[in-house]
């Protein structure tokens, strides 16, 4: 893994000096693409998971496609084992970062210079805040599922000082389902992220939908049965 780090800060150090983000992104995807393995879908997962921009779409899917091909020396379990434990690595580095330099600090970093470079902004940052508080810890398991809400939801959980057993528990769920879905359609689109990408709010949502459904049916059999006796 450790290879990995020096190539992937000098693309990020590229985008931040040269501000061609299009052309960085292209070379990322190029390089992901001649160096797939558990490895480089664990770096880019936790990547993708932390207040660094890069969609999950991109690393997941061709992955999974690959796993299914003769002599892939991939298996698409461990494709989302390694892809899950890189979304829990990249939100762990968000919370850490937000529990110990505090709301004030993350909140000055992300309108500077280089956190709009991150995309970033004290808006999307408050969004991510109101959803914690509205949502409790249940959000960082439900945010999982939702574009603007997925790479932030770990800070509003850090600044909270959320207990870690809690929060890495609804993350690893939460990055678990989406992970496999976007694997099953890696399967389905032949590994093409750019499709998936395109559809990539209305997956989620829909995705989320499901989730919603399933629970509620969880907790409505939970009140039957416990009426029943």
């Amino acid at each position: 893994m450790k290879k990995f780090f020096p190539i992937l800060i000098l693309f990020l150090a590229t985008a931040a000096f040269a501000g061609d983000s299009t052309s960085v992104y292209t070379k990322i995807t190029d390089w992901y693409s001649n160096n797939l393995n558990y490895g480089t879908v664990t770096l880019l997962m936790t990547v993708e998971s932390s207040f660094i921009p890069f969609p999950s779409e991109v690393v997941v899917p061709p992955a999974a496609y690959k796993a299914l091909q003769p002599n892939s020396g991939l298996n698409i379990v461990l494709v989302v084992l390694f892809a899950t434990l890189g979304a829990v690595l990249g939100a762990l580095i968000n919370f850490y970062l937000a529990k110990f330099l505090g709301r004030p600090i993350i909140y000055k970093f992300a309108d500077s210079r280089l956190g709009q470079m991150c995309l970033l902004d004290s808006k999307k940052v408050d969004q991510a805040e109101t959803f914690f508080r509205k949502h409790g810890a249940v959000s960082t398991f439900v945010g999982r599922f939702i574009p603007a809400i997925r790479q932030l939801i770990s800070i509003p959980a850090g600044i909270a000082e959320m207990k870690l057993k809690t929060f890495v528990t609804f993350t690893a769920l939460g990055a678990l389902i989406w992970n496999i879905v976007l694997a099953l359609l890696g399967v389905f689109a032949h590994g093409q992220s750019d499709l998936i990408q395109k559809y990539n709010s209305e997956l989620s949502m829909g995705v989320l939908g499901i989730v919603v459904l399933f629970v509620g049916y969880i907790i409505f059999r939970g009140i039957k049965h416990k009426k029943a006796k």
